[in-house]
C-alpha cells in the first residue's frame, strides 16, 4: 500500500461551514485538492459568489449554499439537499464562528448568547444533522475548529472562550458517543493566523516598529511568526482522512508552540 493513499479524499463529500474565506476557505481548498467534493455555506449571497469564484480559480469542485447554521430546520434541509446532490456527508468541518471583543462586564447577555449560538450551538446542530448518515455509511469525520481560547482566557473574549471551551468538550463527547460507529471527531485549535481580519494588528507603525499586539504575539510564539491559513491545510487533511482513523477526541493545536511556551525570560 502506498502510504500517501491514506491521505486521499477521492470520492468523499465534505461540508465546510463558513468555508468562504480565511481559515474556512483554506480548509475547503485543502480538502478539495485531496479529492473531496466541497460543500460550503454562508449567510450572504455576496460571500457565496466570491467563494464560488475563488474555488473555480483554484480548480476545486465546490458548491455553496445559503444557510444559517444556527437554524436547525435550515441545516436539516441543507444536509438533505447535499445528500440528494452528492451523497451523504463524509466529512464535516464546523468552522463558522464569530468573536466579539467586549469586556465581560460591558457585554450584554444578548451578545454573549449570539457568540455561543454560532460558535457552540451551531456545531451541535450541524453535527447532529450529519451523524445519522455517517452511521449508515459506517464511517465519518467531524472536525471542530476550536481555539487556543479552548484552553486559555484573555481579556475581552469571555463569550468566545466559553464557547470554544465548550466546543472542545463537545468534540470529546461526540468521539465518546459515536466512536463505535467508526466516526472520528477531533478539533483543530489555530493559533494567531494572518488573515485580512488581523491585518490591522500586523501593520507597521509610522516609526517602522511593530504594532504592539504584533510584538506581543511574536514574543509569545516560539515560531516567532503569525500562522497562515495554509498552515491549517495539512492538519485538516490528516484529520479528514483515513490516516487519522484511530485518532478520536483530540484537539490538534496549530499555534506555532504558544501553548507549550511560558515566554522569554526578561533580560
Amino acid at each position: 500500500m502506498n502510504i500517501m493513499d491514506c491521505f486521499s479524499l477521492r470520492g468523499k463529500v465534505a461540508l465546510v461551514t463558513g468555508g468562504c474565506y480565511g481559515i474556512g476557505y483554506a480548509i475547503g481548498k485543502a480538502l478539495g485538492l485531496a479529492g473531496a467534493m466541497i460543500c460550503y455555506n454562508a449567510r450572504s449571497e455576496e460571500h457565496l459568489k466570491q467563494a464560488a469564484a475563488d474555488y473555480e480559480r483554484d480548480q476545486i469542485a465546490a458548491k455553496g449554499y445559503l444557510c444559517d447554521v444556527t437554524d436547525e430546520q435550515a441545516v436539516q434541509e441543507l444536509v438533505a439537499e447535499i445528500s440528494r446532490e452528492y451523497g451523504s456527508v463524509d466529512i464535516l468541518v464546523n468552522n463558522a464562528g464569530i468573536i466579539k471583543r467586549i469586556p465581560m462586564c460591558e457585554m450584554s447577555a444578548k451578545d454573549f448568547r449570539e457568540v455561543v449560538d454560532i460558535d457552540l450551538t451551531a456545531p451541535f446542530i450541524v453535527s447532529k444533522a450529519v451523524i445519522p448518515g455517517m452511521i449508515e455509511k459506517g464511517h465519518g469525520k467531524i472536525i471542530n475548529i476550536c481555539s487556543m481560547m479552548s484552553e486559555l482566557g484573555r481579556e475581552t473574549v469571555s463569550a468566545y472562550a466559553a464557547a470554544k471551551g465548550g466546543l472542545k468538550m463537545l468534540t470529546r463527547n461526540i468521539a465518546s458517543e459515536y466512536g463505535e460507529y467508526n466516526i472520528q471527531c477531533n478539533g483543530i485549535g489555530p493559533g494567531y493566523i494572518a488573515t485580512p481580519q488581523t491585518a490591522p494588528l500586523r501593520e507597521r507603525q509610522p516609526d517602522g516598529s511593530r504594532h504592539p499586539f504584533d510584538s506581543f504575539i511574536i514574543g509569545k510564539t516560539p515560531a516567532a511568526r503569525w500562522g497562515t491559513p495554509e498552515d491549517i491545510m495539512g492538519p485538516a487533511v490528516f484529520l479528514a482522512s483515513d490516516a487519522s482513523d484511530f485518532v478520536n477526541g483530540h484537539i490538534l493545536y496549530v499555534d506555532g508552540g504558544i501553548l507549550a511556551y511560558i515566554g522569554k525570560q526578561p533580560k
